[in-house]
């Protein structure tokens, strides 16, 4: 027996010897796999040496031990001596601990959403200088990032879930930096709204709702529903190329396919570096990979990645009807502005009475607010006002008393038209408070936007027929793009009627009233006031004509631009001036 088992031992290590010498030639780096089978292949053999130098023991009792694995049998090999031998047992035995550890660091729980986010990124970033730019600029501001990480705190676990769930780039959760800063409230000059910023147009394309009640282009659930609708349309329409369809989200799809289609009469490249395409787009793209970049790398930049917990912090709660939103902050337990940040798409003191009925608010507060909800009155729900119709009212009218649209009122009151008779009634929702409880509502935060003081003099100014912002822009001589965005709009959104706009303006209020005497004579044609055409005389000054007519050399200037810097006048010329033809009267 024991001569058999040295024979075999001989014949295995003499196929080893010749391995190696074989090998020597062409030295190569054993495989994990191969060092760990050949460690084994050694203990075992240590094993069986030691089972052959006892023989006289082999046979006697012993206590019952615990079968050997049975793949250690079938890799048992030749032990190995000297130096060599020394240094692959060191380098073997650390061999187990690094696959642990990487074991260990799969199953390890993701606590943090950027380290999830960072292991789901799939686009290339190239070396480009557009890249370079925007990179460094994050880079500069590290406040600024964490203030948009902190208002998109509530909302990143939702969105991460749903790009993963699509299985689209995992970018794409870094796009409302780029687009908004994260700021659901954000509205550009391109009439652009919420965090995804979308037009009106598209927002429809996309089954947004935008209405008097609600806009869905703020709704952070439905818009991002909507975004990354857009966004897989994009992907497939110009054929899996992410950056195309990224370019394509900020200038539109016929931008990009029009560029793309120039580059390929010249017989250039059609990627999008080399695409001729909108200043703000050709910045766009490269904004989005270079925070994908300082996310990616984090260790290796300055800039740093403020820690979200990688949980849900909110849950969409489904209601059954029209709320007042005070009364449903109160039943949630969370203030009416808390509220109206986790759902930005509500325009005033309550949800919208045909939908959207969803709520997005606190996943600790979700299901109390649920039960309390059910056992809630519905006449608590909204507060409804009886009216009595006088003589002279009209539906815009009461409407604009309680807050409303005349639309509403028809349609809650069943009217055809819009002729309605003193002494029938009215049924009116209106809000259980006051509208400075509503602190967020699109009326409170225009309010509190008008409020603030641009410039040394503030002009109220009401919108009449024929108004646009250019002409009044042009008139109060104030930038176009400024007197929008005073007024929380865009220079493209459409004047209504007896809205009220604020002007801001360096001019002195006397002159200020002078304009607004002349917007009112030239809208208007009011019987008091009248434009008049004067035909300059000899010996005529300004002085003298305004004296004549009872205004001011300022007022003369403004009416006739080119007079600002004349000092005199020539006899023929004609002047503007509007006059108040009682003033006129009198003198």
């Amino acid at each position: 027996m024991q001569s058999i088992l040295n024979k075999i031992l001989q014949g295995i290590t003499l196929l080893v010897i010749l391995s190696i010498v074989g090998c020597q030639s062409q030295p190569l780096k054993p495989d994990i796999d191969s060092l760990i089978a050949l460690e084994i292949s050694q203990k075992a053999e240590l094993e069986e040496q030691k089972n052959t130098q006892k023989t006289d023991l082999v046979f006697a009792p012993k206590e019952p031990k615990e079968p050997e694995d049975p793949d250690l049998s079938l890799a048992a090999g030749p032990q190995m001596s000297g130096p060599e031998a020394e240094n692959n047992s060191l380098e073997l035995a650390s061999l187990p601990q690094v696959e642990s550890a990487e074991i260990a660091e799969i199953d390890k729980p993701i606590l943090n959403i950027w380290q999830r986010v960072r292991s789901k990124m799939t686009l290339d970033i190239p070396v480009k200088r557009r890249i370079k730019l925007q990179r460094d600029w994050y880079e500069k501001h590290q406040a600024y990032l964490n203030r948009v990480i902190t208002r998109a705190t509530p909302f990143l676990f939702m969105i991460v879930e749903e790009i993963e769930k699509r299985n689209m780039p995992m970018e794409l959760v870094l796009l409302p930096i780029v687009e908004s800063a994260y700021d659901p409230f954000a509205y550009s000059h391109g009439r652009a709204s919420g965090m995804w910023q979308f037009i009106p147009g598209t927002g429809r394309r996309f089954k947004l709702d935008q209405n008097w009640w609600y806009d869905g282009r703020r709704d952070v659930v439905e818009s991002t529903r909507a975004a990354l609708d857009y966004m897989e349309y994009l992907h497939k329409h110009f054929d899996g190329d992410w950056l195309h369809a990224l370019a394509a989200y900020n200038s539109g799809e016929g931008n990009v396919g029009r560029a793309i289609r120039r580059n390929k009469k010249k017989n250039k490249a059609t990627d999008f570096w080399n695409l001729k395409l909108p200043r703000e787009t050709q910045a766009y793209v490269p904004k989005l990979l270079a925070l994908a970049d300082l996310l990616a790398n984090e260790d290796t930049y300055s800039l740093k990645w403020q820690e979200v917990a990688n949980k849900p912090l909110v849950k969409i709660v489904e209601t059954d009807g029209q709320l007042d939103i005070a009364f449903a902050a109160d039943l949630a337990g969370i203030t009416v502005e808390e509220f109206y940040k986790l759902n930005p798409g509500f325009n005033r003191w309550s949800t919208p009475p045909n939908g959207p009925r969803h709520l997005l608010l606190p996943l600790d507060k979700a299901d109390s607010f649920i039960t309390k909800l059910a056992a809630s009155d519905p006449s608590e729900r909204v507060r409804w006002v009886r009216y009595k119709i006088k003589s002279g009212d009209s539906l815009i009218r009461i409407a604009n008393k309680y807050n409303t649209t005349a639309a509403i009122l028809k349609s809650v009151n069943q009217i055809n038209g819009n002729m309605i008779k003193a002494g029938d009634k009215l049924l009116i929702p209106t809000a259980n408070y006051s509208s400075k409880k509503y602190s967020l509502s699109s009326d409170s935060r225009l309010t509190a936007r008008q409020k603030v003081q641009r410039g040394d003099n503030r002009v109220n100014y009401k919108v009449r027929s024929g108004d646009s912002f250019w002409k009044i822009a042009r008139q109060y001589n104030v930038s176009l793009r400024k007197l929008a965005a005073w007024n929380g709009m865009a220079p493209r959104d459409p004047l209504k009627i007896a809205q009220k706009l604020v002007i801001w303006t360096k001019q002195p209020i006397s002159s200020v009233s002078s304009v607004i005497s002349t917007q009112t004579v030239s809208i208007d044609q009011s019987t008091r006031m009248r434009k008049i055409t004067y035909r300059v005389r000899k010996g005529d000054s300004l002085a003298r004509i305004s004296d004549k007519f009872s205004v001011k050399i300022m007022d003369l200037k403004r009416w006739n631009n080119y007079l600002k810097n004349k000092k005199y006048l020539q006899p023929g010329e004609r002047i503007t001036v509007y006059v108040d033809i009682t003033s006129q009267s009198e003198s």
